[in-house]
């Protein structure tokens, strides 16, 4: 594998492989520009793929730029947004970016990374500057990004601070004199504007390499926090391991192509394949060692089906004690996964919940008061119920 194909690999798209080609051959280390806004304290598998892709310049000899956002963040990423982030203070942001760096250091070589913040840059600007940097965007160039044109066409609001952040995102690369810019593929327009940006400033523009978006836990959306289909770096490992297990015969396809880079091997039991998968991640973000226990504990949690000796999140039910109910709540509580009351009834009535060994069907049965015991909720969870 040549050093091109190595650094592209996994890529969604590439402006532009002969550019990367040329600045390859300069026959020095590259500026290779991440950005991050530390928005939430943790860092899941959809941030893993972009930090990988950097680990790798790292590994080919570049220097690696992890930006932090300490500016933008107050902002917020208004990409693929349909309403206006919740603004957040700059100590809020700080106390989140302290856990962020040390979780991107179980991916990144932390000798070989170069951490900055952009507040170094924005705080000491002048209204005057930061006027003279806004003039060089048109409005009309802003309202292009799709997200912000489907907002205007829908009557919903969009903040004149949230028009700034490609501007400022841009105007990291600047500052930084950026090579290359990574990011997700809901970040090609800002580091376009870097790459206008960097020509105005008669730099070298940036080449834009996007990795594709990871779906969550539902298959459906972004892997995102806020909507609950996350899996954290900082799970445990048989959490990891669980919640990768829940994931659809569908998404476990795409997980293999974005996360592993291979095709889902033929023949393969969709059980076994998805086992891999999770025992090679929980390997990758914890040991070797934990992936394999992870494993084992599944096997003896499901495959030997020893539920009474299995390590099981434990949910004490803090509203309604009927069955349909309390398995709406474990989802949401021990799996951070939202099922409706629909989805958890046709669990119910298709025989997979199962209530101390016993499979329950009738939606509207309650636990007694005060019952303790194992409440298997599907093929691959269960948790242990305390009164």
């Amino acid at each position: 594998m040549t050093d091109i194909d190595f650094l592209t690999r996994g890529a969604a798209k590439v402006l532009s492989l002969d550019e990367l080609d040329a600045k390859l051959k300069l026959g020095r280390p590259l500026r290779v520009k991440l950005g991050v806004d530390p928005t939430a304290p943790d860092i899941h598998l959809g941030h893993s793929i972009a930090l990988s892709k950097l680990r790798n310049f790292q590994d080919a000899g570049h220097e690696a730029i992890l930006i932090i956002g300490d500016f933008t963040a107050m902002i917020g990423d208004p990409s693929g947004r349909s309403v206006t982030r919740p603004q957040l203070t700059h100590d809020q942001v700080m106390s989140n970016a302290k856990s962020f760096q040390e979780q991107a250091f179980k991916i990144l070589d932390r000798e070989r990374a170069k951490i900055v913040f952009n507040g170094e840059w924005f705080e000491s600007m002048s209204f005057e500057e930061v006027i003279k940097l806004n003039s060089r965007v048109t409005l009309q160039q802003m309202l292009v990004r799709e997200d912000f044109r489907d907002r205007l066409d829908k009557g919903i609001p969009i903040r004149a601070h949230e028009i700034q952040y490609p501007i400022m995102q841009g105007w990291d690369s600047v500052m930084i004199k950026a090579d290359v810019e990574l990011g997700g593929t809901d970040q090609l327009f800002n580091i376009m504007v870097g790459r206008d940006l960097q020509h105005e400033e008669g730099q070298p523009r940036q080449v834009a390499m996007v990795m594709p978006i990871l779906e969550g836990l539902d298959g459906r959306q972004k892997m995102s926090k806020s909507l609950g289909n996350y899996i954290a770096l900082t799970d445990s490992p048989g959490e990891m391991f669980g919640k990768i297990m829940s994931i659809s015969d569908e998404l476990m396809v795409r997980y293999y192509e974005i996360l592993l880079h291979e095709t889902l091997p033929d023949g393969i039991h969709p059980m076994d394949a998805k086992k891999s998968l999770a025992r090679r991640i929980t390997t990758r973000f914890h040991s070797e060692e934990l992936g394999k226990k992870a494993l084992e504990e599944f096997n003896t949690r499901f495959s030997s089906r020893d539920l009474e000796s299995a390590d099981l999140p434990i949910l004490t039910p803090s509203g309604a004690r009927d069955f349909l109910s309390v398995v709406v709540e474990a989802f949401a509580t021990c799996f951070q996964t939202s099922r409706s009351r629909s989805e958890a009834r046709r669990l119910l009535e298709g025989g997979s919940v199962q209530w101390q060994g016993e499979k329950v069907t009738d939606a509207k049965a309650s636990l007694p008061i005060g019952a303790e015991g194992v409440l298997k909720l599907d093929k691959t969870r269960a948790v242990r119920l305390r009164a």
